[in-house]
């Protein structure tokens, strides 16, 4: 069992962020919103190269910036982490807007018996569009249960969890979260959803393309982490899904090449790969209809993201694509 927290504990926001001025000020705005935050909070932006304004947002608002030339965003993360001076780790994606009763919550949470995280599942931006709104009804809305995972854009550990099992594991581009997750588990603690972390993802892809491409850079530690000791069982379907898909994308490409030679051959290959892959996303909207009377609403524009969504996954097992935080933001104006 983990010692408990403090009745005052301080807190470290730990703040990853690459070229996102603009959406870090919302971030930032958001942390400090907190009721006590200016006593019992301390903010770390790790700053990844950044050419935009985003290190003179972070000391504007009172931040302490650590510069780093390069790193995934686990590594980002842990040299935040080892910077922090809280009892409290929380950790917040530049993107992601928290509500003003996040900190209360997230101590809360961590003073119940045997746990080491909490967090949410993000929401999507309000005002977004149709394919971001429609992501985040696939994705689910926020449940207060123990969870096998949660995002490390939106989640809170205490001090001795976070160093019982070493921080995040800097191997992994992504799904560092699943991964670290996964080791407070097999530890014997407790992983919370809590849905008063109310967290806004305004990074969630505002295009069908920006579905695809975002998806081909997350799942590309996908199979590598769900397999392994520990095996999460629950996550396995995740893993296995997308190698299905890219056997039947692979059977497309022999049917396309085959249709100069054998056009019948060719056209049964081709109609069996789509078939198989329809068949696979309608089972994913189908089980978040179940969860989601917002995905019932609206099961074509569920069905349309949720393919591009697939066939991301299904393409990070073959192909490599860059991660869209090291595009350039607007820039913000001094405030």
């Amino acid at each position: 069992m983990m010692p408990a927290i403090s009745r005052n504990p301080r807190v470290s926001f730990i703040i990853p962020v690459r070229n996102d001025a603009a959406r870090l000020q919302i971030c930032l705005r958001s942390i400090l919103c907190n009721p006590n935050a200016s006593k019992q909070v301390q903010i770390i932006v790790v700053d990844n190269a950044s050419t935009d304004d985003s290190a003179a947002v972070a000391r504007r608002l009172g931040a302490e910036v650590l510069t780093v030339d390069a790193g995934r965003v686990a590594e980002l993360r842990n040299r935040g982490a080892r910077h922090a001076s809280g009892d409290v780790l929380a950790f917040v994606d530049a993107d992601n807007e928290i509500a003003g009763g996040w900190l209360y919550a997230a101590l809360e949470c961590l003073r119940m018996t045997n746990v080491g995280a909490v967090g949410a599942m993000y929401q999507a931006p309000p005002d977004g569009t149709w394919v971001q709104r429609t992501y985040g009804h696939l994705r689910g809305a926020p449940r207060d249960r123990d969870a096998d995972w949660l995002g490390s854009g939106n989640l809170a550990v205490s001090r001795s969890a976070f160093e019982l099992v070493g921080g995040f594991d800097t191997s992994l581009e992504t799904c560092e979260d699943v991964d670290f997750c996964h080791r407070l588990r097999a530890a014997g603690l407790r992983v919370v959803s809590d849905s008063r972390l109310k967290s806004v993802h305004h990074g969630d892809p505002r295009t069908l393309w920006e579905v695809l491409s975002s998806e081909r850079w997350r799942g590309r530690d996908n199979l590598r982490v769900t397999f392994r000791k520990p095996v999460a069982w629950a996550s396995v379907p995740s893993a296995v899904v997308p190698v299905i898909h890219v056997l039947f994308m692979a059977l497309a490409v022999v049917g396309v090449a085959l249709l100069g030679t054998s056009p019948q051959l060719g056209a049964i290959l081709i109609g069996s790969a789509v078939a198989g892959f329809v068949a696979g996303t309608a089972v994913r909207v189908m089980r978040a209809a179940v969860r989601e009377a917002a995905v019932r609403a609206s099961l074509v524009r569920a069905f349309v993201v949720a393919s591009f969504l697939d066939a991301g996954r299904a393409l990070a097992l073959v192909t490599r694509a860059p991660h869209r935080g090291g595009q350039s933001r607007p820039t913000v104006a001094a405030s």
